[in-house]
Order: structure tokens, then sequence, then C-alpha cells
């Protein structure tokens, strides 16, 4: 399967729940690559668990502030996330929009390293997929 070039206007995405106090606008997914890109939009006081970056990543924080291990991304921020980075925990301490592009999975990891979910393309497809059907 091919990447067939697209375009996709404001008005098609929806914001879809990912956890609690995160949604996520799905830009682009791919099963051919792995890769994937979203915008995030968290709330004051949400966070995302421990997790490892089983691909690259990059974000740039659109508005709001995040915290993780790297210290504090805010608002005009740009960050690399290399493959195998471990994040303890990613919090936002106010709302926040973040886009963000990786390069493969994201595994979030109990305290005894046991995944316990994960996030790619193919999650990111179920998601877009359960809202059609909601319709």
């Amino acid at each position: 399967m091919s990447i067939d070039e697209c375009l996709v206007p404001k008005e098609d995405r929806k914001w879809l729940p990912l956890a609690e106090g995160i949604d996520i606008q799905v830009l682009f997914s791919s099963n051919e690559t792995g890769r994937w890109t979203v915008l995030i939009r968290g709330q004051e006081g949400a966070s995302f668990a421990r997790h490892k970056h089983y691909g690259a990543g990059e974000y740039y924080v659109v508005k709001g502030r995040m915290d993780y291990r790297m210290g504090s991304a805010v608002e005009g921020t740009y960050g690399y996330e290399p493959l195998g980075a471990i994040h303890e925990e990613t919090t936002f301490t106010e709302y926040t929009e973040l886009y963000f592009s990786n390069f493969g999975p994201v595994l979030f990891l109990d305290d005894d390293d046991n995944v316990i979910s994960i996030l790619d393309n193919y999650l990111l497809e179920s998601l877009q997929n359960s809202e059609l059907l909601r319709g």
C-alpha cells in the first residue's frame, strides 16, 4: 500500500478521547511506515503515564505548558525524543495543545516495565473508525 497525498481541512477532524483529560486529532497515520502525527489537547493536570518511545518523535507546543524529564516545554518549544527514550510521566500543568509526530509506537509501562498499552498508528485508526461508527 502506498501513501497518497492528502489534505485534511480543520472541519473534517474531530477530537477523540485518548486518556483522562487528553484528546487527540489524527492528522496522519500510516500502516506502511508506522509513522503518525496528531494534535494533542491536554487539560490542566492531565498526564501521560510512564512510557518508552519505540520510534523517534518530534513535538511543538502550540500553546500551554508540558512538564517531563527534559524540563518544561512552553508555547513555541520544539522537542525531539529519540528512539528508546523513557519518560516517567508527562504532565500538562495548564491547558496545552501540542503537535506531535512519531515514527513508531509509544509503549506505556507499569513499574515493572510491563506494557500496559500501546499508542501507534493502529490504535489511532481504531479510534477514528470507532468515531465514524458513532457518526
